[in-house]
């Protein structure tokens, strides 16, 4: 998700906001005063702060919304009139009756300082084409597939984790999730113990879904960056899986743009070509969906 343009001042941040009655200093998402036709308006059904600076909320969902599993949309609200919209990752499976997304705060964000105060009941706009390459179907079959995220790119592959097709299609799904902190593993927890228990995915989430958490900045049971986790195998040797093999193996990215870059780089040195929406490949990568 990026949210990277100049800083506002104090006037514009309280621009597309609304004092919350009775609570000093406390807003919520201002209501958008029309309709737009690329864009719906969906209510807010519950907000989860992970620490002050990541958060997640779900949104009701307009039964035209039709999307797969790995795109992002644009979402946002109304500011002076007009809508303010970022690119998110969409991180509910396409099945389900409501949609899921991953935020960080910016405290100077246009988007995010405005979008952490948001609360359930509250409106936004959410766009009506989901697109991107994170697809399945933009891989050629392999063995194993890896989704390697950091941060707020772990998004889409919580989307994906919830895909009967990846569990049809691979004998081993691996989920590496990078962060600073530890609190910022978001949806930790339901990995490890809500999904094993899914009513219909269960039984291939226990037997084929490896979850490989890491964090930089705190003592943690990895602590290195994934691209360092390939290279020296040790990623490998914990989940007792074959190293990267490009002829078998399978890999979605999507994170910061420096890790972007640098395990792009990594998987081309090894052989790895890149797949798009008309030429399936060995890897694919989500670059108009950046944290920054």
């Amino acid at each position: 998700m990026s949210d990277t343009l100049i800083m506002p001042t104090t006037e514009t941040m309280l621009t597309g906001l609304a004092p919350v009655a009775g609570q000093e200093g406390v807003f919520h998402l201002a209501e958008p005063t029309k309709e737009y036709s690329h864009l719906n308006a969906e209510t807010v059904l519950s907000v989860h702060h992970w620490t002050d600076r990541l958060f997640s909320f779900t949104t009701t969902r307009d039964p035209a919304l039709r999307f797969e599993n790995g795109q992002f949309t644009m979402i946002g609200i109304e500011v002076e009139g007009k809508p303010l919209l970022r690119a998110y990752s969409i991180a509910s499976a396409n099945y389900e009756d409501h949609l899921e997304f991953l935020s960080i705060a910016v405290p100077d964000g246009p988007l995010t300082s405005r979008l952490r105060h948001v609360k359930v009941g509250d409106k936004v706009l959410i766009g009506r084409k989901p697109v991107g390459t994170l697809l399945l179907d933009n891989l050629r079959p392999g063995r194993n597939l890896y989704f390697l995220s950091t941060g707020t790119g772990l998004a889409p592959f919580m989307s994906l984790i919830k895909d009967p097709e990846c569990y049809e299609r691979y004998d081993h799904v691996i989920l590496s999730h990078t962060v600073r902190i530890s609190g910022e593993l978001a949806y930790s927890n339901h990995i490890r113990h809500e999904l094993p228990e899914h009513e219909f995915l269960g039984e291939d989430v226990k037997g084929k879904l490896l979850y490989y958490p890491a964090v930089t900045r705190e003592e943690f049971a990895v602590t290195d960056r994934i691209t360092k986790l390939i290279e020296t195998g040790k990623i490998f040797r914990d989940l007792n899986i074959p190293e990267l093999d490009p002829e078998h193996d399978r890999v979605m990215i999507c994170g910061s743009p420096e890790m972007l870059a640098d395990t792009e780089k990594m998987l081309q040195d090894r052989g790895f070509d890149e797949g798009n929406n008309s030429n399936p490949g060995a890897y694919v990568v989500e670059k108009a969906f950046a944290e920054r």
